[in-house]
């Protein structure tokens, strides 16, 4: 669905680390985006992975009661930007794809079986039109879809319910919102819709609300 300004539209303070995930990637609200690093630090500087092993391995709620364990997170020390991704599948072995989404935090993270293989700052709904929480699944693929509703391109579109709200490429920047949808970097766009499958899960949660 086509973004639309939302001024005042704030970025919560990432509640990902509550489940296990890297509270380092807060989006940058205030940092000059030239100032802030858009790839992940060389190998040299720090792990590109965090691992969990042994008895205590995180896990993520499903609705229903599903737990599904984390055994792996890309490692993403820096703060990211509007229009950041890290996207490393290098060394993942293959699982089913899963999308885990936080409002609240502001970021999409993508997951092969037990491993986080995407991460980007995301635009969700506003200005009356939000976002709906709970657990979806994808029921269509289109890779240049256009909005009969809002006249408006939604590249790379993977729709999660039956009245539109789907996760597609937007320009993803500062103060604006989409009608409900999930807006992502067009490049991370392009990649979760080349590995997505139809009947994929997308959990979306608002942590901001606790």
């Amino acid at each position: 669905m086509r973004e639309m300004r939302a001024p005042g539209l704030g970025l919560a303070v990432a509640a990902l680390a509550a489940a296990a995930l890297c509270a380092g990637r807060v989006p940058a609200e205030a940092a000059p985006a030239a100032a802030v690093a858009r790839a992940p630090p060389s190998a040299a500087q720090a792990p590109r992975r965090i691992w969990y092993r042994g008895p205590d391995v995180p896990a993520i709620a499903f609705p229903g009661g599903r737990r599904q364990p984390i055994r792996s997170l890309l490692n993403v020390p820096h703060a990211m930007a509007f229009g950041d991704y890290v996207w490393d599948e290098d060394g993942v072995p293959p699982g089913p794809l899963w999308v885990r989404i936080d409002i609240g935090a502001q970021l999409i993270s993508v997951f092969r079986g037990e491993h986080e293989i995407g991460t980007a700052v995301i635009l969700y709904g506003g200005m009356g039109k939000p976002t709906p929480v709970g657990a979806f699944h994808i029921l269509q693929k289109a890779k240049d879809y256009q909005s009969r509703t809002y006249d408006a391109p939604m590249p790379f579109m993977l729709r999660l319910t039956s009245d539109g709200v789907a996760i597609h490429a937007s320009n993803v920047r500062p103060g604006w919102a989409t009608h409900g949808c999930i807006g992502v970097p067009m490049d991370f766009a392009r990649r979760l819709f080349g590995q997505a499958r139809l009947g994929d899960a997308v959990l979306i949660t608002n942590n901001s609300k606790s």
